[in-house]
């Protein structure tokens, strides 16, 4: 088992540094050593900052899809299953349509981030019943707010600007390529904040998978805990919306990939599946600017284009994730 984490970690590790070199132009990793200042200011000014923002959005999206999944007991759950994304995405698009609202660079990533957390509240409000949080209740709430989200979210760009409608397009289908340092101190803060509440109820969480019975009388409060857990992934979700747009499939495909692996153990699954997560959106990022550029592809519609058949391909050779 420990040689397994080690060598996936590695793998992962040395992927994520080739991606920062490679592109539409390689660029040697000795440039900012020889004094090529075109290649240097490259790599440091366009190219790392991608890959820091790809890195924090995918692992907060692989560690949400491990969190959900099991809170719902549900192993298609998905972070976007959620409607989180939807809040996200209507505010930014707001934003985009309406130019006079962007001041700052911040101003989208601020405003997905409050959408995103909105749309969980009310997600939360709606899966409660007589205090309980009731899995059942908190999937179909955030489907159907989902659905209404993102019928606004059209409504909105079928009144947008060509040029509003054009940004906004892009960073729906999850564009990395206008973002810069600026972004990653708030995002890190927030996924760090999701993280550590994660850690610290990785027993609640196994427990959960279990059975709300056999998580009680293994002296946890199922609702309590499942509500901690929520806001958590709703924490890591809306860092990685807010900074990176809608990328699908990395927190449904990452966690099944890693617990066919290594087991089920959330200790296990939550570090390496966001080592993972964050290795394929570094990867699906380099493949987005590399394969028809100049023209760059979004890093969402590759990672729809590489998790759909792998997900697919699961279904037809499992019947369902639950199977190992």
């Amino acid at each position: 088992m420990k040689s397994k984490i080690i060598i996936i970690t590695m793998a992962c590790l040395a992927i994520v540094l080739l991606c920062l070199f490679i592109g539409p132009v390689f660029i040697s990793p000795l440039s900012p050593f020889t004094g090529d200042e075109l290649n240097s200011s490259i790599l440091f000014n366009i190219r790392l900052p991608r890959l820091l923002v790809a890195i924090v959005a995918g692992a907060s999206l692989g560690a949400s899809g491990v969190i959900l999944q099991g809170i719902l007991r549900n192993p298609l759950a998905d972070p976007y299953v959620l409607g989180i994304s939807s809040g996200a995405a209507l505010m930014a698009v707001i934003a985009f349509t309406m130019p006079v609202l962007i001041i700052t660079s911040m101003t989208v990533p601020v405003l997905s981030f409050i959408g995103a957390m909105c749309a969980s509240l009310i997600v939360a409000g709606l899966g409660q019943r007589r205090g309980v949080l009731w899995p059942e209740r908190l999937l179909l709430a955030g489907v159907g707010l989902g659905f209404l989200l993102s019928a606004v979210v059209l409504l909105f760009l079928s009144l947008a600007e060509d040029q509003g409608l054009k940004r906004a397009l892009l960073w729906l289908f999850g564009d990395l390529s206008l973002t810069d340092y600026s972004v990653l101190g708030y995002s890190v803060l927030i996924a760090a904040i999701g993280l550590i509440i994660a850690v610290f109820k990785t027993k609640a969480l196994n427990a959960l998978m279990l059975g709300d019975e056999l998580a009680f009388s293994l002296g946890f409060n199922p609702t309590r805990a499942r509500l901690v857990l929520f806001i958590a992934s709703s924490l890591l979700t809306a860092a990685s919306v807010s900074i990176a747009g809608v990328i699908g499939f990395i927190g449904l495909i990452v966690p099944h990939i890693v617990r066919m692996a290594l087991g089920a153990d959330t200790k296990v699954v939550l570090p390496l599946s966001m080592i993972l997560g964050a290795t394929l959106l570094c990867v699906a990022d380099t493949i987005g600017r590399t394969i028809i550029s100049p023209t760059e592809l979004p890093s969402g519609i590759i990672t729809a284009l590489i998790g759909a058949p792998y997900f697919l391909y699961l279904l037809k050779r499992k019947g369902t994730f639950g199977e190992r």
